[in-house]
């Protein structure tokens, strides 16, 4: 590989993942987009939405509009990474957990069909077994190891061994867009919702969505994420954790809070949840991501 493609590399996440605008924009950070729809209407998200897109698109389901997303084709990855390498540069990937999605497979495939065009170059994808600001923290830390002179391959190769570190908590307000992914029966999701039922998921081992517990109503929830933030904040591995939200400001600041009290040294990265996420968990989800 010539020196300038190992060098000097775009750091790339899929719009799927939430981080903060600054860390975004003051580092480069690309972003693949994807598309989702409200109600008839399809859309591309091109990563950090405006806040007032996201209002609209999380009060677009509480009006009933029905919220889907699509898959990244093989092809649209090469287009996409196409443009970097004509420019020289090669590619630190986070796409989401392939537990989740196929985009780590697809852009896999890309990249193998890529190299025979741009032999010099790399494109690395990392399977993040994450989402929203899972990816986040991965790419920040990304960031970080290149400020520091790493390589690609060395910066790859410390994503891989960073990634099952990571940890994921939601609590989820409504139970439709659990039963419309096939993760709980009608019967529970109706069930659940009269009872006022807040199911707690995570994300597991192999990157996949599981449900750990149910709590019912809003208190008994939160009290849930902040137990999960005390048993497993360790600053020694990363005091930057990420609080994201489907629209539900009062519940996130009220997280924040708590969360800095216990720990005034930690980093707090409040954002809205992607679309492309919150498009199958409803309005209403609320989780917290950190490493340990």
């Amino acid at each position: 590989m010539e020196k300038g493609y190992d060098e000097d590399y775009i750091i790339c996440m899929d719009a799927s993942g939430d981080i903060i605008r600054e860390a975004a924009e003051e580092n480069g950070i690309a972003f693949v987009p994807m598309e989702y729809s409200l109600g008839d209407e399809m859309r591309t998200s091109l990563g950090c939405e405006e806040e007032a897109l996201l209002k609209k698109f999380y009060d677009g389901q509480r009006g009933g509009d029905l919220t889907r997303t699509s898959q990244i084709s093989p092809f649209m990855y090469e287009d996409y990474f196409k443009g970097f390498l004509k420019e020289g540069k090669s590619v630190l990937y986070f796409c989401l957990s392939s537990g989740l999605s196929s985009t780590y497979e697809s852009s896999l495939l890309a990249a193998e069909h890529l190299k025979e065009q741009y032999p010099e170059a790399e494109i690395l994808p990392v399977d993040t077994l994450a989402a929203t600001g899972g990816i986040g923290i991965l790419a920040e830390r990304a960031v970080e190891n290149r400020k520091r002179g790493m390589s690609l391959r060395e910066n790859y190769e410390d994503m891989k061994a960073f990634v099952p570190h990571l940890r994921h908590y939601f609590m989820v307000q409504d139970l439709m867009y659990l039963k419309r992914g096939g993760r709980v029966s009608a019967a529970t999701a109706i069930v659940g919702s009269a009872l006022n039922i807040k199911p707690m998921l995570k994300i597991d081992e192999d990157g996949k969505l599981v449900t750990v517990d149910k709590k019912r109503g809003n208190k008994a929830a939160m009290a849930s994420l902040f137990t999960f933030f005390k048993e497993n904040y360790n600053p020694k591995v990363c005091n930057t954790i990420y609080i994201c939200d489907a629209d539900t400001p009062e519940l996130a600041d009220s997280l924040v809070e708590k969360v800095r009290e216990a720990a005034p040294e930690v980093i707090v990265r409040r954002t809205m949840l992607s679309p492309i996420i919150g498009a199958h968990t409803g309005t209403g989800m609320l989780s917290m991501i950190l490493a340990c």
